[in-house]
């Protein structure tokens, strides 16, 4: 019987070459969706779950409760080392300090290899090996990391230093400044695990590398800056939290004792937190999760509406059936394995599409994304059982209860074959659906263009940034001097980052020898005297500060200026203290507001000042006209200066649009699911102007011969859809609505969402639904009235 099923459900379909071609193409686009959404899902849900006992692991962060509440996942350095000495609460308890960007130097006689470690090197105790699942393949894990001068690098970092992974006892250094044997080597990282540094180095280095009063600060929070610890079995989160609230009451006092909070976050939360720099948030996964629902379904529909334009021209044929003794639950089952053997041949072709678009979604994640076998086959035989029900069902059962004799006679009307208004209503959701995804495009490009093109306050174009890795005066002066004389090069300005930055500082403020500190703090920006001019800086009141080696005079922006409550002109001349009260000296400017962020956070008070000890970068605005040359000579001029060091450079507005990865990651994604909604939807309307076409037949005819012309016999058909597409549009315009208001609520500063966004979605859908219907709309309408009334 089974076999007979398939034998007829094979012939129907070669017979409708078309409507087998469309449903496959329908159903393997919505599949391959599904497959690359679950895959995409499953992978970071996946993050960090590897490690033994990781529901009781936790990394401590920092919040600040004063001016609203700051959350950091970073710590003052001496926290993990007083939960692990002053509680009994955890088994393990490890810091890892991180740094990105770091110069590797590797000497082998007279030939010097240099490498830039963008993801960085981190200064660990060994306990954090105990805790973390990352296994030692060479040296022994009860040593590695416990005396100064160790290191241990990943299989892949051994590979790309030496040719192999036999490098135990061979010398690295870091940023010329400490050199470190390698005692260990680890197995190469997971994809699915948010630690990245694949170089670590003894905790013991850290006052070597840098300032050794941080072992000892409690005042101050570098983000690279963790502790991670594994709870004790009978421990809770609630036990360990009011030990970190013991701590604060122990090295803080007066405002600072309500000010500090310190609290653990789980593990499997620092992948999704986005207030503590998380990845992936969660809200963006279940939008995904629901457009590759939604797409699925919309492929669904559109079988079912090329199924039932079908069950007429089969009507005959299921009238021979009945009457030679098929019962309905046969003919039911027959249409369930014409269905069946289409969905198996679009999962077939869906797993393939999946295949090749799987390395265009690791590269716009930077991700490694692979299928795992098993959930993939589970996952297809699913959708593959829910599809063919889904879809197979309605068709089947409208064929199985056709009236044998009304079939033969040809008298089959609308209500026979089952009522019109489903359809409409399959339809009006895939048009909703399309509609949602056409909005939230236009939103997002529209917020993206805001953000990449509004102005930020300075100048961010034909700006190129230099590193300066070690900040001595007479290099420093002497570089300067040298790149000045470029030709096509306007501007040269040391300071520690660029306006708008990743890399920011933030501190405590005193205003004009007030009894307390300010409630918020201020972000503090180093830079010299020509800071103003090379960035195009305003001032909107008093001057810029005199060149200096330090911190003499400070400037401040409108911000800092509102957050007092009073005016530029009265902030002039007043004393301004930060770090403590280690750095005061006067105001003598205010500069307008610029955006020292994305535009998804808020401006900060600032101030600027000079200290050459805190330059790391060289910001160089050039002529255009003249870049090729001029990068080529910033090149010769800052390798004679750090003949050590490894050279790079990065043009300011390309280090902005990285603010914004994850939108335009977004973007692209909702703009593919759009496209292929759009496709789909397509394949749904092609499915209902031919179902018309059918019914119709007759009624256009008739219509015809009583002299209609072909744009009245148009309109019949697009007058049905303008009906459709308009009811889609007023369900779609308040959804959409509703998500983009939530996600633009991500940004500080964003566009309205206007009517011409809409508008733009209503007409744009109307073209597409034109362009769709019209082919076969006009066939229809071209028709000879003989032959259509012939048929009866």
């Amino acid at each position: 019987m089974i076999k007979n099923y398939i034998k007829i459900a094979w012939r129907n379909l070669k017979r409708n070459k078309a409507y087998a071609a469309i449903s496959v193409i329908g159903l393997a686009l919505g599949i391959a969706c599904g497959i690359l959404i679950f895959t995409l899902i499953t992978y970071h849900l996946s993050f960090d779950t590897f490690h033994n006992n990781s529901d009781r692991i936790y990394r401590l962060y920092t919040e600040w409760h004063d001016d609203g509440v700051g959350r950091s996942h970073g710590v003052p350095q001496p926290l993990g080392k007083t939960f692990r000495n002053d509680f009994t609460l955890a088994e393990k308890t490890a810091r890892v300090i991180n740094f990105r960007n770091n110069l590797i130097t590797i000497t082998k006689g007279n030939e010097v290899k240099k490498f830039k470690e963008e993801d960085g090197v981190a200064f660990t105790e060994p306990q954090y090996f105990d805790i973390l699942n990352f296994p030692l393949l060479k040296g022994d894990k009860k040593t590695v990391l416990v005396q100064p001068g160790e290191a241990i690098i990943t299989e892949k970092i051994a590979r790309k230093y030496f040719g192999s992974d036999n490098v135990i006892g061979k010398v690295i250094r870091l940023d010329n400044k400490v050199s470190f044997t390698i005692t260990g080597i680890l197995k190469d990282l997971p994809a699915n695990t948010d630690r990245k540094q694949e170089i670590y180095v003894s905790y013991g280095n850290m006052d070597e590398y840098t300032d050794k009063g941080r072992e000892q600060n409690w005042g101050g929070v570098y983000s690279g800056s963790e502790a991670f610890t594994r709870l004790k079995p009978t421990v809770t989160l609630a036990q360990a939290n009011n030990a970190m609230a013991q701590i604060v009451k122990k090295h803080y006092t007066g405002r600072d004792l309500k000010v500090w909070v310190f609290k653990l976050q789980p593990l499997n939360d620092i992948h999704f937190n986005a207030d503590l720099d998380g990845y992936a948030d969660k809200k963006y996964l279940w939008a995904l999760f629901f457009i590759g629902i939604f797409l699925i379904i919309t492929a669904c529909v559109n079988f079912v509406n090329l199924a039932t334009a079908q069950a007429l021209n089969r009507s005959k044929e299921v009238g021979i059936r009945k009457v030679l003794g098929s019962l309905p639950y046969q003919l039911f089952w027959q249409f369930i394995a014409e269905t069946a053997l289409i969905t198996i041949v679009a999962v077939i072709v869906a797993v393939g599409l999946s295949y090749l678009a799987l390395p265009a979604i690791n590269h716009l994640f930077q991700s490694q994304m692979e299928f795992n076998k098993m959930e993939l086959s589970i996952f297809t035989i699913i959708i593959c059982i829910a599809v063919i029900f889904l879809s197979g069902s309605y068709p089947g059962l409208v064929l199985a209860r056709f009236q044998p004799i009304l079939a033969l006679k040809s008298k089959l009307s609308q209500k026979h074959i089952g009522g019109f208004s489903l359809r409409r209503i399959l339809v009006v959701t895939q048009f909703s659906i399309s509609q949602i995804l056409i909005i939230g495009t236009i939103i997002i490009i529209s917020q993206l263009h805001y953000s990449q093109t509004a102005d930020l306050g300075f100048n961010k174009d034909a700006v190129v940034l230099l590193p300066i890795p070690q900040n001595d005066k007479v290099k420093l002066n002497t570089m300067r001097n040298r790149l000045n004389a470029i030709q096509g090069v306007e501007k040269v300005s040391y300071c520690y980052r660029p306006p708008a930055s990743q890399s920011n500082n933030s501190t405590g403020v005193n205003f004009d020898n007030r009894a307390e500190e300010e409630h918020w703090g201020i972000n503090t920006k180093t830079a010299d005297e020509n800071y103003i001019a090379t960035f195009g800086l305003k001032l909107v009141a008093g001057r810029n500060f005199f060149p200096a080696d330090s911190t003499k005079e400070f400037l401040v922006n409108e911000t800092f200026v509102k957050k007092l409550n009073m005016k530029p002109q009265d902030v002039i001349g007043k004393t301004l203290s930060i770090d403590g009260k280690s750095i005061t000296a006067p105001i003598v400017g205010v500069v307008k507001d610029f955006y020292n962020y994305s535009f998804h956070t808020e401006i900060s008070p600032i101030c600027i000042m000079p200290d050459y000890r805190n330059y790391s970068t060289c910001a160089i605005k050039i002529n255009m006209r003249n870049a090729k040359a001029s990068l080529a000579s910033f090149e010769k001029i800052w390798n004679e200066t750090f003949p050590e060091e490894l050279y790079s450079y990065q043009f300011l507005d390309d280090s902005i649009k990285k603010f914004y990865e994850m939108d335009n990651i977004l973007l692209t994604l909702i703009e593919a699911f759009a496209g292929i909604a759009i496709v789909i939807g397509c394949l749904g309307l092609y499915g209902l102007v031919s179902f018309m076409a059918v019914r119709k037949t007759k009624e256009i005819g008739v219509r015809k011969v009583l002299g209609a012309n072909i744009q009245h016999v148009l309109w019949l058909f697009g007058k049905e859809f303008t009906k459709l597409l308009l009811v889609a549009f007023v369900i779609a315009a308040p959804l959409a609505w509703w998500a983009m208001t939530n996600y633009l609520q991500d940004f500080k500063y964003r566009i309205p969402i206007g009517p011409g966004i809409f508008l733009m979605s209503i007409i744009s859908t109307f073209i597409i639904a034109f362009i769709t219907v019209g082919y076969r709309s006009v066939i229809a309408a071209l028709a000879n009235p003989v032959k259509s009334l012939r048929s009866e």
